[in-house]
């Protein structure tokens, strides 16, 4: 009999929840029988949404929790005072091994606290990141970290490069995926204290496949498979691509509207244009992972449709059957010994 993977979802994190929350979970159970959904949040606002679909019932469950964590709310204070809330029960069934995954578009701090607190970091990890993967010329590569560790040190970095390796050869197959640091230059002598020093522990490194320096313009012709830097430039370059990636939509679109000869043109080149376009969107690959944890977190966009929300959930279950976690515990348990 096919194993069930357990994917907790806070139905009450992000902009659109709980609609487009339940509803990508509705459509994980769907497209797959061996996945099962547990929703969080408040009992009412879920099976109001919930009656509105068609799914095998005994896939999805719902375990109730009373409070909800906001945005702005200073996340370690939150954590540890609303006990209740979606966040807190759902991070509680990963860490009582009642669940294998949990899946929040909710507050990124109270993920990224709660993710330590409770979940609890694999022995041996220093700091876990944030691992999006992000669109290219080649397909997909991860950008670690994106937003969890903005003062992170060498070792820290260290880790990122060999988390970032296992994941992307075991859930997304890459075979000797390319790792690179974001610098900028191509030189070993160039960037920044971090840089510098991070860089010939990289290369030291036998079990990954370092390919030296990448620069931010790189990065989108898929130049390496796993892209290394601290919190604060992996922010940057993913909000950049986000809004670059939207604008250029939205000028592609309005040029193909000026004229009547525009407007026949795009209506021929529409379904290549369209395909090309959902190559480039970063919902299509899930949420980011949050890397080292005894158990899988995963953060989604806080505007996240249904669509992200589905595609997160699924990823969940080849992270599992794949045991990333185990092999990155057997990664580091190396690098110590």
């Amino acid at each position: 009999m096919q194993e069930m993977v357990k994917v907790v979802v806070d139905a009450m994190g992000g902009d659109n929840a709980p609609a487009e929350i339940v509803r990508g979970a509705v459509d994980a159970v769907n497209k797959r029988n061996d996945i099962k959904v547990i929703l969080t949040g408040k009992q009412k606002d879920i099976e109001d949404q919930l009656q509105k679909y068609t799914y095998p019932k005994e896939q999805i469950e719902i375990v109730c929790a009373s409070e909800v964590i906001e945005t702005a709310e200073p996340p370690v204070k939150a954590i540890r005072s609303k006990k209740d809330s979606s966040i807190v029960v759902g991070m509680n069934l990963v860490k009582k091994g009642q669940a294998d995954a949990f899946v929040s578009a909710g507050s990124s701090g109270a993920i990224l606290v709660g993710g330590q607190l409770i979940v609890g970091r694999i022995k041996g990890i220093e700091r876990p990141p944030l691992a999006p993967l992000i669109p290219t010329k080649n397909g997909a590569a991860l950008l670690v970290d994106c937003g969890a560790n903005v003062d992170a040190r060498p070792s820290h970095l260290v880790q990122f490069a060999k988390m970032g390796a296992t994941y992307m050869e075991h859930v997304v197959g890459i075979k000797n995926p390319k790792v690179g640091i974001v610098n900028i230059g191509a030189e070993e002598e160039k960037g920044n204290a971090l840089v510098k020093e991070t860089f010939p522990l990289l290369k030291q490194c036998t079990d990954i496949n370092f390919i030296g320096s990448v620069e931010a313009r790189d990065i989108p012709y898929g130049i390496c498979d796993v892209i290394v830097c601290e919190a604060f430039v992996g922010n940057v370059i993913l909000k950049l691509y986000e809004g670059v990636g939207a604008v250029l939509i939205s000028k592609v679109k309005q040029g193909m509207m000026t004229t009547l000869r525009s407007k026949i043109g795009a209506m021929l080149v529409k379904p290549a244009l369209k395909k090309t376009l959902k190559a480039f969107d970063a919902g299509q690959y899930g949420g980011a992972p949050l890397l080292g944890l005894n158990g899988l977190v995963v953060k989604a966009h806080g505007s996240s449709k249904a669509n992200e929300i589905t595609n997160s959930i699924i990823q969940c279950v080849q992270f599992k059957q794949q045991q990333i976690n185990e092999k990155i515990r057997e990664k580091i348990m190396m690098q110590e010994n």
